[in-house]
């Protein structure tokens, strides 16, 4: 159970870093690359500084790790039974293309188990939030809020996510043998939160990402009833591992989908 004032804590936190990614994404900007390739903003960096600083003092003594934490920070996580999992902007990529699917992503990690999470959308104002036996919710700009939950039983067409700036051939085929499909491209972790309000059903992807990537995503998706699953079966883990890269997985709204059938080499 997270106790109330922790959760309007944090979500006080992702609205504070969407608005200081949307002051950045409304005027010019530059885009630089790091070690990885991978591009990064100045909306990056000062939502990281945002949520960095108002977890620390909401919560002191949980540590926090973010994608752009420095290397010593990294270093040091394994030693955390506790922590907060971030990606301060989910979806650099389609920030850049301006396109409005990009995300402000905060778990909560505890002895591996992403327990509950906050994923917020900067565009639209909308905010996800929701944790495996906490439910799940979706709350609008104007503060309405309503629970969400997976379409279980999943019937055909199943509605498949597809990422709109990483599509990796074993998720392509892995979609191909689904048979009956309705494909929809989208950025970021909107593609859990989909599923978890029952607007898609799958989400494959065998291409690279990080653990700040599904932590967020995982602990909604869960909440509203579905699943993250590795290629074999089970839930995925955080912080657990010297890498902070995952291996692929597959995001389901209904879990009874024979999803391993279709993942088969």
């Amino acid at each position: 159970m997270i106790e109330p004032a922790l959760r309007e804590g944090v979500i006080r936190i992702a609205h504070q870093a969407a608005a200081e990614i949307l002051q950045v994404y409304e005027g010019a900007f530059d885009i630089e690359r790091k070690d990885d390739r991978s591009p990064v903003t100045a909306a990056d960096l000062a939502a990281h500084r945002c949520i960095v600083d108002g977890l620390a003092r909401l919560t002191p003594a949980i540590p926090v790790l973010s994608e752009e934490s420095a290397a010593g920070d990294i270093a040091e996580r394994c030693q955390w039974a506790r922590l907060w999992l971030v990606d301060p902007l989910d979806g650099t990529r389609e920030f850049i293309k301006r396109n409005g699917e990009f995300t402000v992503n905060i778990a909560l990690i505890e002895s591996g188990v992403a327990t509950w999470g906050v994923i917020q959308a900067p565009v639209t104002g909308a905010l996800w939030h929701g944790g495996a036996g906490l439910g799940a919710f979706r709350r609008e700009a104007n503060g309405a809020e309503r629970a969400v939950e997976v379409r279980a039983p999943a019937t055909a067409p199943l509605r498949v996510a597809a990422s709109r700036s990483h599509r990796d051939q074993r998720s392509t085929d892995f979609i191909a043998r689904m048979g009956d499909t309705q494909p929809l491209g989208i950025g970021s972790s909107l593609k859990f939160c989909l599923i978890a309000e029952g607007g898609l059903d799958v989400y494959p992807r065998f291409g690279p990402t990080s653990e700040w990537d599904t932590a967020a995503g995982q602990a909604v998706l869960e909440g509203a009833g579905g699943g993250l699953y590795d290629p074999r079966g089970r839930p995925f883990r955080y912080n657990q591992r010297e890498s902070l890269l995952n291996g692929g997985f597959v995001a389901l709204g209904d879990t009874s989908l024979p999803w391993q059938d279709w993942a088969a080499v």
